[in-house]
């Protein structure tokens, strides 16, 4: 079977990512690009007698090297020379779209444009020339629309022609520059030194535009030749040259005119049907995007979102809930009573089983968010909060990181990348963990569950959310005024038209995220569910634990003696009585043993700071351990309280022995609002370091929220008292 490459390039919001699923279904896989963070995507499929790899490469609008993903794209184009590149072009955005489109033609790379999303260009009123426009880019063009997989075969099949030299389309096209330009150009093709560009696609004339746009990575790889002093020289001459002609720096000039080829292009090829109603996406903007009624409706959305997550979820988490418990009775049945059935049934199946009841609430979460994603409307979400990010010395650009942190805050800080200032980059880092992530959301239910009624426990969770958001805001004006003055870089929101998501991708992308959650529950959940089982376990017996056991020894001599001498009737009576007072002894035996154990010790160390906020020990091990990731925290109850497994098993059995702890639902909001704040896990700073190349402001990360968290919580259970909850 022959085996091609496929690269898929496109502007942000054109509908490629959906065509990449589409094309490969399941058949795909994430990572990173080569030392970068950006997301690679590569799947596969099959295709008349084809073995077809498809790479998804990161939106952008050129192949410019000011961002990571604009450098990604290009040098994979360059450096991997796919078989062919697919340019994704939103029809009912052409002018904007196609700007890319006169990149990779300049590039020369063996090129098929996919005109996407023509359901929405007629909805608009386009009409466009198709062969015509194939004719002036010199690229085959088939029309598509990805949501609804229309077009694909075909694009498939244009693929399989260029690749064979088959399609007639192909044909080398020369975006004219202006007869000044071109002779610069001509001067530059001639001298550059054939080691530079042989890996490049018949490139002369792309790197000859790119040296006189002053491309930071063209420069750096034409002064790696011998003998470049001269080249750079002359480079230097032509771009003064052009300065002094037309009054703007060359790479202004060479914008200019690829647009004007676009212009001229649409001139020919796109007629605009008047259409008097207005479109479906508008109509639907002036209720969402609303000024007066578009923060509600956003806040009304994120709460329905958490409620339907709690209520809907409820049902599964009962389900694996039984699963968890069925499963450490059967497999404590099979094992002799010690360490080993300790470690499995309490360790691993108590501390992962513990966090996995929750995969449902995750699930949904992500399958809310991905279907406000799709559909368009967090595009909006970030234009509302473009208003409340202006509070923040932000704009609406900071609020896609943050958002991001909803689901994990490590791909968050790193998504900040794509904020040009410094200032903003670091001010969005900071205040971005109090974006409460996934990995929170297990306690906030676990203890929503345990403390509230089922009717409100969604609202309390999203209030805690809000809560996040509300600190964010106060935070980031308190930093923007003191440690980051300044003033936020200007920023156009781009809009992309509503559409339908489709159930396949909204399904891929709530697993892509889900499975970060499965992964860690297999990593880093379930050693650190061994290491508090091992460090609760040990030393195995308590001070009183000669004492306590030979209490219980001497009341089972006393109620062998009772029983031999009383009736049948007082033999009931003193059996039930010795159940229950031994059952007292053994689960003071046990407390007073993982009182004195490591974990215990180490608990009652650090109390005293949390006492204040009405936590005992084990809640403060939990906020230790949730250093090393917030589901730990979980997982960590789990195993210091579930200690009466056989009658309150699973989840059950942890929220009782959570309120006989004394914790009341003002101590217990207390608790997930320091949950919230509290320090970033493990992952985050090292990304927080990474990302602002400073220890420091990793350090002030981790402590002022510390700080603010202790504060928070602190005055949620003071005034909360004072005012009678």
């Amino acid at each position: 079977m022959k085996r091609i490459t496929i690269a898929l390039a496109g502007n942000p919001n054109s509908g490629k990512t959906t065509i990449f699923n589409a094309l490969t279904g399941a058949r795909q896989k994430v990572g990173n690009w080569g030392g970068v963070t950006v997301e690679r995507k590569q799947g596969h499929l099959e295709f008349e007698g084809y073995e077809v790899t498809v790479v998804d490469l990161p939106g952008t609008y050129s192949l410019t090297a000011y961002s990571i993903e604009e450098l990604v794209a290009r040098n994979y184009i360059v450096d991997e020379r796919p078989d062919v590149v697919v340019d994704i072009v939103d029809a009912g955005n052409l002018e904007r779209n196609l700007y890319l489109t006169t990149q990779l033609v300049e590039l020369s790379c063996p090129l098929v444009i996919a005109l996407n999303m023509m359901d929405v260009a007629e909805q608009k009123g386009l009409k466009i020339a198709i062969g015509r426009l194939s004719e002036i880019f010199g690229a085959p063009l088939v029309p598509t629309v990805g949501s609804r997989e229309k077009g694909l075969e075909s694009l498939l099949r244009a693929c399989i022609e260029v690749v064979e030299g088959r399609n007639d389309a192909i044909r080398p096209v020369r975006i004219p520059y202006g007869s000044e330009v071109e002779g610069h150009l001509a001067e530059l093709t001639q001298m550059l030194p054939t080691s530079q560009i042989e890996r490049c696609y018949a490139a002369e004339r792309w790197m000859a535009i790119k040296l006189l746009e002053n491309d930071r990575r063209a420069i750096e790889n034409i002064a790696e030749a011998e003998n470049s002093e001269k080249l750079l020289l002359t480079i230097e001459r032509l771009r003064e040259h052009l300065v002094s002609l037309y009054g703007d720096d060359p790479e202004l000039l060479f914008a200019e005119r690829r647009y004007g080829f676009i212009a001229g292009a649409l001139k020919e090829t796109l007629t605009e049907t008047l259409i008097d109603r207005v479109s479906v996406s508008e109509q639907i903007d002036r209720v969402l995007t609303n000024r007066l009624f578009g923060l509600p409706l956003f806040a009304l959305m994120v709460w329905a979102m958490f409620q339907f997550t709690f209520t809907v979820g409820a049902y599964p988490m009962d389900w694996l809930d039984i699963g968890v418990s069925w499963l450490g009775r059967s497999v404590g049945a099979l094992l002799p009573a010690g360490l080993l059935r300790g470690l499995i049934v309490e360790g691993v199946i108590g501390g992962v089983g513990s966090v996995l009841v929750f995969m449902p609430n995750i699930l949904l979460l992500f399958l809310c968010i991905s279907f406000l994603e799709d559909s368009g409307y967090m595009a909006r979400a970030a234009f509302l909060m473009d208003r409340v990010m202006h509070l923040l010395g932000l704009h609406g650009k900071s609020f896609i990181p943050l958002l991001m942190g909803f689901g994990c805050t490590v791909p968050a800080v790193m998504a900040t990348r794509t904020l040009e200032s410094e200032r903003d980059r670091i001010l969005t880092i900071m205040i971005n963990p109090l974006m409460s992530c996934s990995a929170r959301l297990p306690v906030y239910v676990l203890l929503a569950g345990a403390f509230f009624p089922p009717a409100r426990a969604g609202t309390v969770i999203f209030s805690i959310y809000l809560l996040g958001a509300l600190l964010a805001v106060l935070v980031g004006r308190l930093f923007s005024k003191t440690i980051l003055r300044g003033q936020a870089a200007p920023f156009v929101m781009e809009l992309p038209p509503y559409r339908l998501p489709t159930f396949k991708t909204t399904a891929i992308h709530m697993w892509e995220r889900s499975k970060i959650f499965v992964r860690k529950m297999g990593g880093v959940i379930l050693v650190g569910s061994i290491v508090i089982w091992f460090l609760g376990a040990f030393p195995v017996h308590g001070p009183r634990h000669q004492e306590l056991t030979g209490r219980i020894d001497a009341h089972g001599l006393s109620y062998g003696l009772y029983q031999a001498g009383a009736n049948s009737k007082q033999r009931l009576t003193i059996e039930l009585y010795h159940t229950e007072h031994v059952a007292q002894l053994q689960q003071t035996l046990e407390a007073d043993r993982i009182a004195e154990s490591y974990i215990g010790r180490i608990g009652r160390t650090i109390e005293p700071i949390f006492a204040p906020l009405g936590l005992d020990w084990r809640a403060a091990v939990a906020v230790l351990t949730g250093f090393v990731a917030k589901e730990i925290v979980v997982s960590t109850l789990g195993v210091l309280m579930q200690v009466d497994d056989e009658q309150q098993p699973g989840n059950a059995g942890l929220i009782v022995a959570l309120r006989n702890t004394g914790m009341t639902p003002l101590i217990a909001y207390a608790f997930m609002a320091f949950i919230l704040i509290y320090t970033p896990c493990l992952a985050t700073v090292a990304a927080i370091r990474r990302e602002t190349n400073s220890r420091k402001w990793a350090a002030f990360s981790v402590a002022y929220s510390f700080v603010l968290a202790w504060v928070v919580a602190f005055s949620i259970k003071s005034v909360g008292g004072l005012l009678g909850f």
